[in-house]
């Protein structure tokens, strides 16, 4: 008899022959699923990332959202959906830019007031302005049709072929 078996009878030291168990689950637990799938045993490793996966799942469960956050998401959506988000039509190409007197010639392809939101878009230029002044052959007018060449007053440099587009809420 060895000294090792010797302290084994000593103190009392046996071999379980029961193995060890796991708690017993809920029918959606992944542990319980993959011992019914896999007849092999688990590694240690393995059995850790499906507890830790286990509790991740529960404490998310276990959250929820606070009442003033459900409201704060009611109000928002109320206030998006009345605001209007402007749409825009193309209405005319800019033909020709006078420096010194800052005036822009539109050929225009739909119809334009005095007091209407037009977008000038082009490569290098992009700004909104309210039509303030127009003229035809050096006549102010109030409007203008589909197929005239109309002068504009505008707040910044614009070049040619530059696109006009009416601001429609």
């Amino acid at each position: 008899m060895g000294l090792l078996e010797f302290f084994k009878k000593l103190f009392g030291f046996k071999k379980s022959k029961r193995k060890k168990s796991f708690k017993k689950t809920s029918k959606n637990n992944p542990l319980k699923r993959t011992q019914r799938k896999s007849k092999k045993k688990t590694s240690k490793r393995s059995k850790k990332r499906i507890k830790r996966a286990l509790h991740k799942k529960q404490r998310h469960k276990t959250r929820k959202k606070s009442s003033k956050s459900k409201k704060l998401q009611k109000t928002l959506s109320k206030t998006l959906k009345r605001i209007k988000t402007p749409q825009e039509k193309e209405i005319g190409i800019i033909t020709h830019y006078f420096g010194k007197i800052s005036v822009g010639v539109i050929k225009l392809r739909a119809p334009l007031k005095v007091g209407e939101k037009i977008h000038i878009k082009g490569a290098t230029t992009d700004f909104f302005q309210t039509v303030d002044s127009m003229q035809i052959n050096h006549q102010n007018v109030s409007y203008a049709q589909r197929g005239q060449e109309v002068g504009i007053k505008v707040a910044q440099k614009v070049r040619e072929n530059d696109k006009v587009y009416k601001v429609v809420y």
